[in-house]
C-alpha cells in the first residue's frame, strides 16, 4: 500500500526505501565482437542488391512485395503500435488536467446545515478542474519512456528484418522460376532427341535389324523425358503462384508474371569474408540490442518503484446549493499543494518485480548472444556454400563440355561410317542429362549468393531513418 506522509519524515523514508532495493545484478554477459573472429573489412552490398541480377521483372516484383505483402503490413502495424506506446508513456511526464461537472437533486439534512437550507430539497451544482503532475524526481517515468522507445526501435528493426526476408524470399522463388523455365527447355530437348531415337528404333525393328526390347527401351526413355517436362512445368506454375502470394496478389496476377530474363550463368559478386560490421548490418541483431536496452530501462523502472513519488495537485471550481447561486462570487473555491508517497509494505511485490526485471535483462542478453552466434555461423556457412557451389559449377561445366565434344565426335564417326547411330543417341542422352544438372547447379549458385546476402544483412543501413508506415485509411 502507499500512504501520503508528512515532510519531516521524508529523510528517514528515503533511507528506508533505498535500503529495501535488492542487490541482485545481471548474470549473463553480452557477447563481444572481438571474440567472434570477424575480419577487418566491410560488406559492400547495395540497398537494392537484387538489381545486380539484371532482371527488371525481379526488380518490379520485389518492389511490389515490399509495398503490398500482408505479413510486412502486419509488422509495420506493430511499429505504429509501439510508437503510440512511447507517446502514452511520455504523456505521464506532463501535467494532467481533468474537468468535471454535475448537477444533483438532493435533500439536505438539518444536521448538515441549519434551516432554511437544512431539511429542504435543493439542486446542488458542482463544476471544476483538477491538475495532477507527477514530478518524477527519481526518473521512474523517464525510464519507462526510454523502455518504450527502445521497444519501438526493436519493432522498427523487426520490420526491416521482415523486409529483408521478404526480398530474399521473392529473389529465391524467382531464381527457382528461371530454373524451371530453363529445365522445360532442356526437357524439350530430351523429348525431341528421344522421339528421334524411338523413330530410329522403329525403323530398325521394321527392317528386322533390332529387337522389340530396344523398341520398348526407346519408348520408356521417351516417357521419362515427357515426365521430366511435366514436372518442370508443374514447378514453374507453383513458383508463379508463390511469387503472386509474396507480392500480395491472387490468381489474377499469374498471367502477369512472364518468363525471367535472369541469366543463370552470370552470378553477381558477393563478399568473400565475415565482415567486421556484421553485427551492425543485420536488423535482427540490432533489434536484439534494442530489446536489451528496453530490459535495462525496465529494470530501472522496477528499481525506482522503491523510491518516493512526489506530485503536485491543484483543484479549482464552482459549487453551490441552488442553481441561482452557482455563478456568484461565493461559489468559487480552489486548493493546491504537493503530495509525497512511498511504498511501506508491499508483501514482497516490488522485490519480485525487480528480480523479474533483472531476469528479463538476462533473457534479452542471452537471446541476443544466441542470435549473434547463429548469425556468425550462418554467414560462415553461406560463404562456404558459395565457394562450394562455384566449384561444383566449374566441375559440372567441364562435364558438359566433355559430353559436347563426345557428341560432336560421335556425329563425325556416324557420318564416316565408323560409329553407330545408337552410340550417337546415347551420348546425346547423357549430354542432355548433364545440361539439366548444370541448370540445377547454376540455380544453386545464385541461391547460395542470395542466402549469403541475407546472412550479411542485405543492404540494410542502420543509420537510415526507420519510420513506421502510415496507417491505411479504411473509413470514408
Amino acid at each position: 500500500m502507499k500512504r501520503v506522509i508528512a515532510f519531516p519524515a521524508v529523510a528517514a523514508m528515503l533511507l528506508a526505501g533505498c535500503a529495501a532495493v535488492p542487490h541482485e545484478g545481471p548474470q549473463v554477459a553480452q557477447v563481444q565482437e572481438g571474440s567472434l573472429g570477424l575480419e577487418s573489412g566491410t560488406a559492400k552490398i547495395g540497398a537494392d542488391w537484387w538489381t545486380a541480377f539484371g532482371d527488371p521483372q525481379l526488380d518490379a516484383l520485389i518492389q511490389a512485395g515490399l509495398a503490398g505483402n500482408p505479413s510486412l503490413a502486419a509488422a509495420e502495424a506493430r511499429v505504429r503500435a509501439a510508437s503510440a506506446e512511447v507517446q502514452v508513456e511520455h504523456s505521464a511526464l506532463l501535467p494532467h488536467v481533468n474537468g468535471s461537472a454535475q448537477v444533483m437533486r438532493a435533500r439536505i439534512g438539518d444536521k448538515l446545515a441549519p434551516p432554511p437550507i437544512g431539511g429542504n430539497t435543493a439542486n446542488i451544482a458542482i463544476a471544476g478542474a483538477n491538475l495532477d503532475w507527477d514530478l518524477d524526481l527519481f526518473g521512474r517515468q523517464r525510464s519507462a519512456v526510454r523502455q518504450a522507445s527502445a521497444s519501438a526501435d526493436a519493432a522498427r528493426l523487426d520490420s526491416a528484418a521482415a523486409r529483408l526476408s521478404l526480398s530474399v524470399a521473392i529473389a529465391q522463388a524467382y531464381v527457382g522460376l528461371a530454373q524451371a523455365n530453363r529445365l522445360i527447355e532442356v526437357a524439350d530437348g530430351f523429348v525431341d532427341t528421344r522421339q528421334k531415337a524411338l523413330g530410329y528404333a522403329q525403323a530398325r525393328v521394321k527392317n528386322q535389324l533390332s529387337s522389340q526390347f530396344q523398341l520398348k527401351q526407346a519408348e520408356t526413355l521417351l516417357a521419362e523425358a515427357e515426365q521430366v517436362r511435366t514436372q518442370a512445368t508443374r514447378q514453374r506454375d507453383v513458383l508463379i503462384h508463390a511469387l503472386a502470394a509474396l507480392v500480395g496478389r491472387g490468381a489474377d496476377f499469374y498471367p502477369q508474371i512472364g518468363k525471367p530474363t535472369l541469366a543463370l550463368d552470370k552470378a553477381p559478386v558477393v563478399p568473400e569474408m565475415l565482415p567486421a560490421d556484421l553485427l551492425g548490418r543485420r536488423p535482427d541483431l540490432l533489434a536484439g540490442q534494442a530489446r536489451i536496452e528496453a530490459a535495462v530501462q525496465g529494470r530501472k523502472v522496477a528499481r525506482a518503484a522503491f523510491l518516493p513519488d512526489v506530485s503536485i495537485t491543484a483543484l479549482a471550481g464552482l459549487a453551490s446549493v441552488g442553481l441561482s447561486n452557482f455563478f456568484t462570487g461565493g461559489a468559487g473555491s480552489f486548493s493546491g499543494g504537493a503530495a509525497l508517497s512511498l511504498p511501506i509494505f508491499e508483501g514482497g511485490r516490488l522485490r519480485a518485480q525487480y528480480r523479474g526485471a533483472t531476469a528479463d535483462l538476462d533473457g534479452a542478453v542471452a537471446s541476443y548472444d544466441n542470435a549473434v552466434l547463429n548469425a556468425v555461423r550462418e554467414s560462415a556457412d553461406a560463404i562456404t556454400n558459395v565457394r562450394s557451389a562455384d566449384e561444383d559449377l566449374a566441375e559440372q561445366g567441364r562435364v558438359v563440355q566433355g559430353l559436347r565434344d563426345t557428341v560432336r565426335l560421335d556425329q563425325v564417326r556416324v557420318r564416316t561410317g565408323l560409329g553407330s547411330q545408337l552410340d550417337a543417341i546415347d551420348s546425346g542422352f547423357r549430354l542432355l542429362e548433364a545440361e539439366q544438372a548444370l541448370v540445377g547447379v547454376q540455380a544453386d549458385a545464385l541461391t547460395r549468393r542470395i542466402q549469403l546476402i541475407a546472412a550479411l544483412g542485405g543492404g540494410f543501413d542502420p543509420l537510415a531513418p526507420r519510420q513506421a508506415a502510415p496507417a491505411a485509411d479504411t473509413h470514408s
